[in-house]
């Protein structure tokens, strides 16, 4: 039988709302857990046991107020939080204390939940300093970035949800790292407020979870659904379109042979796989997002740059002195093609009940100098589509590599049907709870 700290949101939800166990009960779990893996995993920037312990008695004394009610949640350090410093990894936020929650964490109190601590980042979720997080299957690799801790500490059973960012493959590499369910939801669909910004085009909240079914408990909190209900998606004569991507050549063994082995799967179960090739102009989209944030970086720490410059990393101050020589023309081409591409993918995608993509080069990486490489994600963060991690696999050396499901923009739950029917034959721990079906409703008119 699983410990409290082990089971999905989906699976505590109903035992909270229940009473057969209490916020306090599952806060203890995750606390315990911590206690003995965070000396060596290092997922928690900030994590006050006694001050979770009180919010979650609180908790069990106010009135339910949604499925969330009472479920853990872990915060990335670049995400501001009332009650908690907001250090982003950084010498000048030391000791950062913001006077008000983030949008999205403010969102997910509102019902019930509880937020357990902050989770260690890349230095502004960007660059300069690493994450002193280490990847949970094997403590010589990098759990991935700048997401490093909310990734990791699903993944080692330490809180069932997190909240992460992405801006070029920030959440969905971890999440292949370090063996989590990983979403990166449509631009904007989640409100950006309190967050640290990198990039106003590519910055989207990720979130992380050990379910689609939590995955799905997420956007519902979050209000993210499509124009219809999402169709059902059974894999047997379902369409699965194969995208390698312009940077196949990236690709390392591990990824060759998920990907193989998830078409292999599909198959079996009656999907029709087929590959599909995307137009050649779509190769020029990871250069694109290079030069976009590089010259909204140059914007975004600006402010920093005067104000701090002894303090800021030089590669920050290499952005602000645009060391690369970039021009308004090279942003210009590079905001046009991302515009021509958009609707171009949206197109195809809704063709298929599903497409598969890598979401990293391979297994994480040895070392903890390195984020990995988010090449396989630049492309889709640029697009504003929504990407799923699904975990499942491994590579040669018996670590996870995941596989990254895309989707048309705005949809996401739509994406999450095909991610629960590709899941249910690449995760070994997928359970029926786990599975249960999309639960999304329809838009309504205004």
């Amino acid at each position: 039988m699983k410990s409290l700290n082990e089971m999905t949101a989906s699976e505590l939800s109903p035992l909270l709302a229940a009473g057969t166990v209490s916020t306090e009960d599952v806060a203890r779990a995750c606390l315990a857990r911590i206690a003995e893996r965070d000396p060596t995993v290092r997922v928690w920037a900030w994590i006050d046991p006694d001050q979770v312990i009180h919010a979650a008695r609180e908790l069990d004394k106010t009135p339910r107020k949604g499925p969330l009610h009472g479920i853990p949640v872990g915060v990335k350090d670049m995400i501001d939080t009332f009650d908690m410093p907001t250090q982003q990894n950084s010498p000048i936020y030391a000791g950062h204390w913001p006077n008000q929650d983030a949008a999205c964490v403010a969102t997910l109190r509102a019902q019930g939940a509880l937020i357990l601590g902050k989770t260690d980042t890349l230095e502004f979720a960007a660059g300069g300093r690493k994450a002193l997080t280490r990847n949970p299957h094997d403590l010589t690799r990098t759990p991935g970035g700048s997401s490093s801790g909310s990734a990791a500490g699903v993944a080692d059973f330490h809180v069932p949800l997190t909240l992460g960012t992405q801006t070029g493959g920030s959440t969905i590499r971890p999440g292949s790292f370090c063996g989590a369910y990983a979403m990166k939801p449509t631009w904007a669909a989640i409100n950006r407020e309190g967050a640290k910004i990198y990039s106003m085009t590519c910055d989207t909240i990720g979130l992380y979870s050990r379910s689609v079914a939590d995955l799905e408990l997420l956007c519902d909190a979050y209000g993210i659904v499509d124009d219809a209900p999402p169709r059902p998606v059974r894999l047997e004569g379902a369409r699965i379109g194969v995208c390698r991507s312009p940077f196949w050549d990236k690709a390392e063994e591990g990824t060759h042979q998920a990907l193989a082995q998830a078409a292999k799967r599909l198959a079996a179960a009656g999907a029709k796989v087929e590959d599909l090739e995307l137009p050649a102009e779509f190769g020029g989209l990871g250069p694109a997002q290079l030069t976009i944030i590089a010259m909204e970086g140059k914007a975004a720490f600006l402010d920093l740059y005067r104000r701090r410059h002894e303090l800021l990393h030089d590669e920050f101050r290499a952005l602000v002195e645009n060391r690369k020589k970039l021009s308004y023309a090279d942003l210009r081409a590079a905001y046009d093609l991302a515009g021509r591409c958009r609707p171009v993918f949206d197109e195809i995608a809704r063709g298929y009940d599903a497409i598969i993509t890598p979401a990293a080069p391979g297994e994480a990486p040895l070392g903890l100098n390195t984020n990995g490489d988010p090449v396989f994600n630049r492309m889709w963060t640029l697009l504003h589509a929504p990407c799923v991690t699904v975990p499942g696999l491994t590579g040669p050396a018996g670590l996870p590599v995941g596989i990254q499901l895309v989707g048309p923009r705005f949809g996401d739950r739509q994406l999450l049907a095909a991610a629960a029917a590709v899941a249910s034959v690449l995760d070994p721990a997928l359970s029926a709870a786990s599975a249960a079906k999309p639960r999304a409703r329809a838009r309504k008119a205004a």
